[in-house]
């Protein structure tokens, strides 16, 4: 549901320098296809044109294009066997970005700043659904904690500058997500292309069945990125607060459904073989979106037809004769 108009907002979007750090990645580009659709000046920066990780160089970009509002997407990011191989990376790179865009941000005085955090970053057992003050309640999942303590740095440093220095700062915990611009590295994706990847090459070679990491077990919520998007431009306009808030669907399916739902909507009509040697990661991960209900905003992409048309842009975007390039 997108809000179309900047009428009664806190903040209205027209004539506003909004940075979008991060924004080719699948977050990043979505909420930049849907700040389009307003009356604000976009900022963006490439890689090449500045290491989020450098704080000088950080500081010398912001001071000169003066962001009003800051979307913070960029990360680096991977799926099971990117976190655990490369936890190091995880942590530094995470950090680096966190602290100095929200450090110099808040130097230069950007009014508002929204954070984009990770369902990963509640205990492994924590309570479902998830509530925001669930958070450092318990011991994280193991196979992401890198990832996940970085994130929670960062969001806890938009806490403290806000609670201090007065800012609007806060944080949007979005649950998995999904959709055009994702990652389908078999090495470092996450869940929905990593099987959207398996399945659709098992199907082209005619294989008879698709191997899975773990039981299938685990339950999941799963987003589509554009909604994502409009939830974060909403909150952007018309959050008052700065506490942690959580954005999510309200469903969830099984690792094993979510296979089966993928094979329908690619055509793949061989079996499954779960490997339960490999880790399955948290049980379930579901959060609890009472914070967020009563503002009035509500997803309106479906997992099928979400699922259905991330696959058809997935074809269409990857390398010709065979369909499963890396993007």
């Amino acid at each position: 549901m997108t809000a179309s108009s900047d009428d009664g907002a806190a903040f209205p979007l027209d004539g506003r320098r909004i940075w979008v750090a991060g924004h080719t990645g699948m977050v990043g580009s979505a909420v930049c296809r849907r700040l389009a659709l307003s009356r604000c000046l976009l900022l963006t920066a490439t890689h090449a044109e500045l290491d989020l990780r450098r704080q000088l160089d950080v500081e010398q970009w912001m001071a000169h294009h003066r962001p009003d509002a800051i979307v913070v997407a960029a990360a680096t990011v991977g799926g099971i066997l990117a976190n655990a191989s490369h936890p190091a990376r995880f942590l530094y790179d995470n950090l680096m970005i966190a602290a100095n865009v929200i450090h110099t941000a808040d130097e230069i005085g950007v009014q508002r700043l929204v954070f984009l955090g990770s369902s990963c970053v509640y205990p492994r057992l924590a309570p479902q659904p998830m509530r925001e003050d669930y958070l450092l309640t318990g011991p994280l999942e193991e196979t992401n904690a890198a990832y996940a303590v970085a994130k929670i740095a960062g969001l806890k440093y938009a806490e403290a500058i806000s609670a201090e220095k007065g800012r609007h700062f806060f944080t949007v915990m979005p649950p998995n997500l999904y959709g055009p611009g994702d990652n389908y590295d078999p090495q470092s994706s996450h869940v929905i292309p990593a099987l959207m990847r398996k399945i659709h090459v098992a199907r082209l070679s005619g294989a008879p069945r698709v191997e899975i990491w773990g039981t299938g077990a685990p339950l999941r919520e799963f987003m589509h990125v554009d909604d994502l998007a409009d939830a974060v431009v909403f909150l952007l306009q018309h959050y008052r607060a700065t506490e942690l808030i959580n954005v999510g669907t309200g469903r969830e399916i099984s690792i094993r459904d979510l296979a089966r739902l993928l094979a329908e909507v690619i055509g793949y009509d061989g079996a499954f073989a779960f490997d339960s040697s490999k880790p399955d990661g948290t049980p379930r991960k579901l959060l609890d979106c009472s914070r967020f209900a009563p503002l009035g905003w509500r997803p309106s992409i479906g997992l099928r037809e979400g699922l259905t048309a991330t696959y058809r842009d997935w074809c269409l975007r990857s390398d010709a004769g065979v369909g499963v390039g890396v993007l």
